[in-house]
């Protein structure tokens, strides 16, 4: 379902189901992160749901929390950034120990051409969610960084809402690898 155009980057609050037919198979990467494959096999078999809240707090930092449920309400991990661009460490049963940052840019201000390309209009005057997170390598004996960024964009003439990923890993010598990621919005949280 395309999302409607109240829904931005200043308010991304709402959920959301990955639409897997449109988005881009991301097993490589899991695998990459060390995922075990049951791990894998699993998250390829269920839908994934997400339960965003965007808010500012009293002392005026923006969040955005994110919720993951796979289909028949089995939990996977949250997702809570805090968009100052401080470096923070988190631990979860699927990605191990990593170290994260997030922010709001301007298209402009994104190095990298596939993830600050496709975007609607009003997502780069909003702020693209610029989020990257690293494996925190002396705990959990990998090495990988994921960048990405969210807005909306029009896909098959609808509005979704969407991630764009670089992932780069020292078990992957050729390159890094990008993906779409595509949701589909369901209604308020």
């Amino acid at each position: 379902m395309a999302a409607p155009p109240e829904m931005t980057n200043k308010n991304l609050t709402g959920k959301y189901v990955m639409n897997k037919t449109l988005s881009d198979d991301s097993d490589d990467i899991l695998k990459l992160q060390g995922v075990s494959w049951f791990k894998r096999r699993a998250i390829s078999m269920f839908t994934l749901t997400l339960g965003v809240k965007h808010y500012t707090d009293e002392a005026g930092n923006e969040h955005i929390d994110v919720e993951q449920t796979l289909s028949g309400g089995i939990k996977g991990t949250n997702e809570d950034r805090t968009l100052d661009w401080e470096e923070r460490s988190d631990s979860d049963d699927v990605f191990g120990a990593v170290i994260g940052q997030s922010k709001k840019v301007k298209a402009e201000e994104v190095e990298d051409e596939f993830l600050k390309s496709g975007w609607t209009e009003d997502a780069d005057e909003d702020g693209l969610i610029l989020a990257v997170d690293w494996s925190d390598t002396p705990k959990s004996g990998m090495e990988w960084r994921a960048e990405m960024t969210w807005g909306f964009e029009i896909l098959n003439g609808e509005r979704r809402h969407a991630r764009h990923l670089k992932f780069t890993s020292s078990n992957k010598k050729d390159g890094p690898i990008f993906k779409h990621l595509y949701y589909d919005y369901i209604g308020p949280n």
